[in-house]
């Protein structure tokens, strides 16, 4: 009993374009032909083509079929490292499911790092961009302090900041800077890693600077950065008068 090529990949499963590409670079066998110059396919050919097709529905490129039917080293070598590209695959896709559960349970955690999804409501929507931005060069152990340090109830003084208008006066400024600064020497107490930009990135200084300094002006007013830019000095005017309780005697690097 012999089939024609249609037949063939209909046995198969597959295409005849498919079959003939196979052909084309040398994965199955031409067949002998008819009198009539029909092709004649045996069992022998259906066999190589299904074997071939169930190496591709594993993921085998078409250049590797040879070596993985030779079943040498070089095929364990193959087969081993497709494997660890599902694993790897598997473990991605697994990884996006939990960020997408995580954002159909809770809308707001879509713009926030997934770890910081139960912050979501507490948030701003200022904070939360600036969050974001900055999770793209923090290092983890940086984002993991600055989690715990956004944990902590929101203050009276959080949301005087958050609500303080472009046209603040200058009183009003220098007011909320002082009673800021004192949170801020808190937070650098508790979290050191945060008060050196530098130290607490995984890329270049100039470009952590940059991405702060961009998402500064992008979601903060002139208002709040011009406190921001106060509680810097104060907290330097702060270092300079006692010296001794400075880490180390090193200059600090204040990113408040």
């Amino acid at each position: 009993m012999a089939w024609s090529t249609s037949q063939l990949a209909e046995l198969a499963g597959t295409t005849l374009k498919t079959v003939r590409h196979y052909h084309a670079i040398g994965l199955l066998d031409e067949p002998e032909r008819a009198p009539n110059g029909y092709k004649r396919y045996g069992v022998t050919h259906l066999v190589r083509l299904l074997r071939i097709r169930r190496l591709v529905d594993l993921g085998v490129p078409l250049s590797d079929i040879p070596s993985v039917g030779a079943s040498d080293e070089k095929a364990e070598q193959i087969l081993r490292a497709l494997d660890a590209e599902l694993a790897a695959s598997i473990e991605r896709q697994q990884r996006m499911r939990r960020e997408l559960g995580a954002i159909l349970d809770n809308q707001a955690s879509l713009d926030m790092p997934l770890d910081f999804r139960t912050l979501a409501d507490d948030l701003p929507d200022a904070a939360r961009s600036f969050l974001l931005a900055c999770s793209s060069l923090l290092t983890p152990s940086a984002m993991s302090a600055l989690q715990e340090q956004l944990s902590a109830p929101r203050s009276d003084i959080d949301a005087r900041f958050e609500a303080l208008s472009e046209d603040a006066p200058e009183d009003v400024r220098q007011q909320l800077a002082r009673r800021l600064a004192p949170v801020a020497r808190r937070q650098q107490q508790d979290h050191p890693i945060l008060r050196d930009l530098e130290a607490s990135s995984h890329r270049g200084r100039a470009i952590a600077e940059s991405v702060v300094a961009h998402a500064l002006v992008e979601f903060y007013n002139e208002a709040q950065i011009d406190v921001l830019r106060r509680v810097h000095a104060l907290l330097s005017e702060d270092d300079a008068t006692r010296p001794s309780e400075r880490s180390g005697g090193s200059p600090d690097h204040d990113q408040s």
